[in-house]
């Protein structure tokens, strides 16, 4: 008779995960719990947890809540281990109404959820390049919106400056030729307590804010755009996709991009997938509020430039608008054209990017050349490369 050894007993794990620390749970293939345990968000942490899950067994799958945050760290020791990961971020209401919440419960539930076939999502991989774009991007954003505030401050503090430095200013129309003038200015370090000399300082410290910020957005793009290019060439191709709409398109996307099961879940993902809003005689589709709104936005400006400048996007508007079709439900459908469109381009540029580079071929055999020097029977001989 067989007995069931420690080998044969398939474990489903659980973690909800913190900034310091990750609760784990273990289940059986029956949904039977087996134990909870907390591990401290370190690499040694990682190792202890992922020992503490193959001493009950075989380790089947691990579902994870906030894998693209708090356990990024957790997610990628797993994959180098070879264990499979599962996303898990819906809430679990009725759970919470029936036993309250806490870390062991939440782990539980994660678990569950894998076991019950509800997890299916599999987490982004964030050890390729898709992951270097994304962490320059979030540094630029943070310094776009640096020199945005930077901007909104310096144009208030003018409209409050003393009446001659408003004149001194007033030879510049825009904000950015403003801020030029005021990096010159030079207040009298001594003499503060005036209003004028504060204002001098003060406008020239947020002007310099501003330059800074310009050349620090300028270097991000300088690093920027060769990494866009060579993650997603074809998609770069298309028209009005900029390095900033490409970069954003490949963040949504992921470098493991086949974890989707198709155009509709990118333009789902994207927030430009069509929702049902018919009713009687009334046939129709809506706005699709939910998805990633960055990139639900970088498709949207992508629309709006080629309704400006592409004849054929133009053409279409057209037909539509003759249809019955208002501007805002045009720009609906093209943003989920244009999410079919860059999904197959970015397809291709993230499967080729994942395929092994083809071998180097065998380098040529170098001719020799045998030189005669006539006259005197002598001979040399020449490699020629």
């Amino acid at each position: 008779m067989h007995s069931m050894t420690q080998d044969d007993v398939l474990v489903v794990g659980g973690v909800d995960s913190h900034a310091d620390t990750h609760h784990a749970a273990a289940l059986d293939s029956r949904g039977a719990l087996l134990a909870t345990k907390s591990f401290p968000t370190t690499t040694p942490g990682y190792r202890d947890l992922l020992s503490w899950l193959r001493g009950f067994g075989t380790v089947e799958v691990v579902a994870i809540e906030s894998t693209g945050s708090y356990a990024a760290g957790l997610v990628r020791y797993l994959r180098e281990h070879d264990v499979g990961v599962l996303e898990v971020n819906q809430p679990h209401a009725h759970t919470r109404r029936r036993r309250g919440k806490s870390d062991p419960i939440d782990a539980e539930m994660a678990a569950r959820l894998a076991l019950t076939g509800k997890a299916t999502a599999i987490p982004k991989r964030t050890d390729g390049i898709v992951e270097a774009i994304r962490q320059l991007r979030v540094a630029r954003e943070s310094a776009v919106k640096a020199r945005r505030a930077a901007t909104v401050q310096l144009g208030e503090l003018i409209i409050t400056a003393p009446q001659e430095l408003r004149d001194q200013l007033a030879c510049r129309k825009t904000l950015v030729g403003k801020a030029s003038l005021c990096r010159r200015l030079r207040p009298a370090l001594d003499d503060l307590s005036s209003p004028s000399q504060a204002a001098k300082f003060a406008l020239r410290s947020i002007a310099g804010r501003i330059a800074d910020l310009d050349a620090e957005i300028d270097a991000l793009d300088r690093q920027l755009r060769p990494l866009v290019q060579a993650a997603a060439p074809r998609t770069m191709q298309l028209f009005g996709i900029s390095t900033c709409h490409a970069g954003q398109l490949l963040v949504t996307a992921g470098q493991n991009i086949e974890r989707l099961t198709g155009e509709p879940a990118f333009a789902a993902l994207c927030g430009a997938s069509p929702v049902p809003a018919s009713s009687g005689k009334t046939t129709r589709h809506r706005l699709n509020h939910g998805g990633d709104r960055d990139a639900n936005r970088t498709l949207y400006m992508v629309a709006v430039c080629r309704l400006r400048f592409c004849e054929r996007t133009r053409a279409y508007a057209e037909r539509r608008t003759a249809e019955g079709k208002n501007k805002r439900e045009i720009i609906r459908c093209l943003k989920r054209y244009i999410a079919r469109e860059t999904y197959h381009t970015l397809l291709a540029d993230l499967t080729a990017l994942q395929a092994p580079a083809p071998p180097a071929p065998p380098p040529r055999p170098r001719a020799v050349t045998t030189i005669h020097c006539g006259g005197f029977g002598a001979s040399t001989s020449r490699r020629r490369t």
